[in-house]
């Protein structure tokens, strides 16, 4: 099993719960209107004042085989609009219950 952590602008929320539903992936927990900057690019997404707009994220646990397609369709759909900012790591998943 693979753990997959995204980071995206909150514009992305619906699609971000598409893209998993349409690789048949009904499991996700969600974090609302949470702050951050990116390492490389981009504006801060605060949710204040000076930086208004604010991410969410989202992290699902998928079978190992589905993990590479559901990272390649979220690095498509950052490089549609990079400007918005995504970021997705997998992880290894040791244990579960």
């Amino acid at each position: 099993m693979k753990a997959i952590f995204v980071a995206y602008n909150q514009a992305y929320n619906q699609e971000i719960v598409d893209l998993l539903e349409g690789f048949g992936q009904r499991g996700y927990t969600v974090w609302e209107e949470i702050g951050g900057r990116g390492s490389v690019s981009g504006e801060p997404h605060l949710g204040n004042h000076a930086w208004p707009t604010q991410n969410h994220a989202l992290l699902s646990v998928v079978e190992d085989s589905l993990a590479p397609q559901v990272m390649d369709a979220l690095r498509q759909k950052d490089a549609a609009n990079p400007d918005l900012g995504l970021r997705a790591w997998s992880l290894p998943v040791d244990d579960a219950l």
